[in-house]
């Protein structure tokens, strides 16, 4: 007896093994707005929204995006090496825009690029809280040798 539907191993699969169509751009439109949540404001007593734009990337705005971090890293006179948190702000909105580029295109790609941010992210934060806590150990153990060292000063004296 004959079935009108298959069975197979994936689901939500066609037949032949394919995934079903999507509407693909709103998707994209769905990922982005999560990504980047549209920004609202107040402004004269007229509520403002501006949401991300979901127009795909030319090759000349990928090149004016970089044009534009060299100049605002140097009109914000971002240190080219060690902690620089204006380096870490431009750079963090250069890769949201690569991220809002790729997710337009691809929507999986542009999602796993998001989980690589956040784990860049959380990877940097861990840094800086151990980076902290080590520099407050140095002070305590700091401070301790300073009062050891009174103490057998004193002793010597007597």
């Amino acid at each position: 007896k004959a079935s009108a539907y298959s069975s197979t191993w994936c689901s939500g699969s066609t037949r032949d093994g394919r995934l079903p169509p999507i509407d693909a751009k709103n998707q994209a439109e769905d990922i982005l707005n999560s990504i980047l949540p549209p920004r609202e404001w107040t402004e004269s007593g007229q509520l403002w929204v501006q949401q991300v734009s979901s127009t795909p990337a030319t090759r000349l705005d990928v090149l004016n995006l970089q044009e534009q971090l060299d100049i605002r890293l140097q009109q914000r006179q971002a240190r080219e090496t060690g902690i620089c948190p204006v380096r870490r702000e431009l750079y963090s909105q250069c890769f949201d825009e690569l991220i809002r580029q790729v997710t337009i295109s691809c929507a999986e790609r542009g999602i796993l690029l998001l989980r690589v941010r956040d784990e860049i992210r959380m990877t940097i934060a861990a840094y800086q809280t151990l980076y902290e806590s080590s520099v407050a150990f140095g002070m305590r153990k700091a401070l301790q040798q300073n009062k050891a060292k009174l103490i057998c000063k004193r002793r010597l004296k007597n």
